[in-house]
């Protein structure tokens, strides 16, 4: 999809996702959820804390479900052109694993990923399905969590 393509409402979808995937991880960090919790270190998100924490309670919601369909896809090295791959789960990882995983496929792809010639990426009704289904799950996972003001910023 060339800039020029895109419409007011998929600019304004891409904002969204992209505000409040950041704010997901400003809650991660601010609830310790942190890569590591070493004075001075970098302060990462920690995803995987955060699934760990949580997988008990997780339920899997409507739009989890949906996001779980979609299957997001991962862009791969290939020669001479790259691709992308199904993400690959063992049988027992927990539905949370997954969606995180989902999540965080949908934000590197729209952020980092290729953008033309592939069925998944260059498709905007697909686009759309999968920001406003992502979004949806960060706001589930910012109440599982009770990440509260942290998350959308009502105090």
């Amino acid at each position: 999809m060339r800039h020029h393509d895109i419409d007011q409402d998929m600019r304004n979808l891409a904002f969204d996702f992209f505000y409040w995937f950041s704010r997901f991880e400003f809650a991660l960090k601010e609830r310790r959820f942190l890569k590591n919790e070493v004075i001075g270190a970098r302060a990462d998100p920690s995803w995987d804390k955060f699934a760990k924490a949580h997988r008990a309670a997780y339920v899997v919601s409507p739009a989890a479900k949906a996001l779980l369909a979609e299957k997001p896809r991962r862009q791969i090295v290939g020669d001479p052109e790259h691709d992308f791959e199904n993400l690959t789960f063992s049988p027992n990882t927990a539905e949370l694993d997954k969606v995180v995983a989902y999540a965080k496929a949908v934000r590197n792809n729209l952020f980092h990923g290729g953008k033309h010639g592939h069925d998944q990426w260059d498709a905007p009704a697909r686009m759309r399905r999968l920001l406003k289904l992502t979004i949806t799950v960060l706001a589930e996972l910012a109440a599982l969590g009770d990440f509260g003001g942290d998350y959308d910023r009502f105090y």
